[in-house]
């Protein structure tokens, strides 16, 4: 057998490093970029950084982030809270109320062991026997909330029923007995097996739910987050205006103590050559980010405009190839680009990816956005009997006789677990 070799050409496509940085580059986020461009800083001699004042405008969110903007209006002042956590403040209050030091070492053990609801989780292997944790629980209805340092849903009920209201026997023997019955909504098999009529059985279910399921929620330690948008929208003078919230970057300089080397014919010249060379890279990457973000951004405001102007029910349905089609871009690049952005609006801050939604036909060859849909359900289930709430089947039935939307039974169902909405059998309320 002969080896032979033959020469052929081919072309390919071959990924270079700088490209594939670009490519990284389009879908950072701008706090994401800050700290690359400070890594460049570090690794090429030709770039200087020129750092912004801390200049933003803040304001507080419901979910407890906090929003910052760029602005010249009031200064941040980034300091560390000072306030200490309420485990902490369990342990100090145990060292001051229980003067015996086996009581303190217990209460602190017990402490250190609840979880970020107030429950306490223990393996079989303690520090001590279960007398011992019995005792200690009890203490610590004294320190915190009742219901503190509980080991289950049932344990945390009873404590509180047992310290607040030892007169509520009846609940006493629902939750000890019958707490899943109850959790189903069990209302007829609740009231034969406890032999009480549906009457004590609701005024029992109304009473439970006063009771507070995590008295201790929140219970760990934590800090201030702090969520800075990518993108800002606002109204100026009754019109939509947007910008980059990039205030806050370093203006990158070129570092001319090295142009003197760049025209040496040695070693050095050609690091310092190729370091310009990265320099340049770096600043039209950054300005092509810039545009592409911007050019997405101006076709969202154009096509989203009674979004921003009305809220979330006026969402039209958009897909990121629609995008990319109108503004002549790759689907990918426009992926990209849209991944891990945030965008401040007149309705509020949220994953620039939410302005994007898949679409339902309309009976009448309209078409409607899968979160618009998902607002219908919602409005549907608040309004219904809930003696007799509606079925998955019934809901996908009235989407399509009164609004003129064929959707699946299974779609619904879908949309209600995204939306956290029991099912029907698990909001039926009591008739009576």
């Amino acid at each position: 057998m002969e080896l032979i070799l033959t020469p052929r050409q081919e072309q390919s496509l071959v990924m270079t490093f700088q490209l594939k940085q670009a490519i990284e580059l389009l879908q950072y986020s701008t706090y994401d970029l800050y700290q690359y461009i400070k890594e460049q800083e570090l690794e090429n001699p030709l770039i200087e950084l020129e750092e912004q004042p801390p200049d933003f405008l803040y304001t507080e969110r419901s979910n407890g982030k906090t929003i910052l903007t760029g602005s010249s209006q009031q200064l941040l002042d980034y300091a560390q809270s000072n306030d200490i956590g309420m485990r902490h403040n369990l342990v100090e209050q145990a060292k001051l109320l229980f003067r015996d030091k086996d009581d303190q070492q217990l209460l602190k053990y017990l402490i250190h062991n609840l979880d970020d609801s107030g429950f306490l989780h223990l393996t079989s292997d303690e520090l001590f026997d279960k007398a011992t944790i019995e005792r200690g629980i009890h203490l610590l209805q004294q320190l915190g909330p009742i219901g503190l340092g509980a080991r289950c849903m049932k344990e945390c009920l009873l404590l509180q029923i047992t310290y607040n209201y030892p007169e509520e026997k009846l609940a006493k023997r629902l939750i000890e007995n019958h707490l899943d019955l109850l959790a189903n909504r069990k209302w007829n098999e609740l009231s034969r097996t406890m032999k009480i009529p549906l009457t004590n059985v609701k005024e029992t279910y109304d009473f439970i739910q006063t009771l507070n399921p995590t008295p201790c929620f929140g219970i760990s330690d934590f800090s201030v987050e702090y969520l800075v948008p990518d993108i800002v929208v606002e109204y100026k003078d009754g019109n939509l205006i947007y910008y980059l919230n990039e205030s806050y970057l370093p203006e990158i300089h070129f570092n001319n103590q090295y142009s003197n080397l760049m025209n040496v014919k040695d070693e050095t010249s050609k690091y310092i050559n190729n370091q310009f060379a990265s320099y340049k890279w770096l600043l039209s990457s950054i300005e092509q980010r810039r545009l592409t973000i911007l050019k997405i951004v101006e076709f969202l405001i154009k096509r989203q405009e009674s979004f921003f102007r009305e809220g979330f029910s006026s969402l039209k349905p958009l897909t990121l190839k629609e995008v990319a089609s109108e503004i002549d871009m790759h689907e990918s690049t426009v992926s990209r680009a849209t991944m891990n952005k945030v965008i401040q609006t007149p309705k509020g801050s949220f994953d620039l990816r939410k302005l994007f939604t898949s679409k339902l036909e309309r009976n009448d060859g309209n078409l409607i956005s899968q979160t618009e849909v998902k607002l219908l359900l919602e409005n549907i289930i608040k309004k219904e009997n809930k003696c007799k709430p509606f079925s998955d089947q019934q809901i996908a039935n009235h989407f399509n006789d009164e609004k003129g939307i064929t959707i699946a039974r299974r779609t619904i169902s879908k949309y209600r677990e995204e939306l956290n909405i029991p099912p029907a059998s698990r909001r039926k309320e009591i008739s009576v």
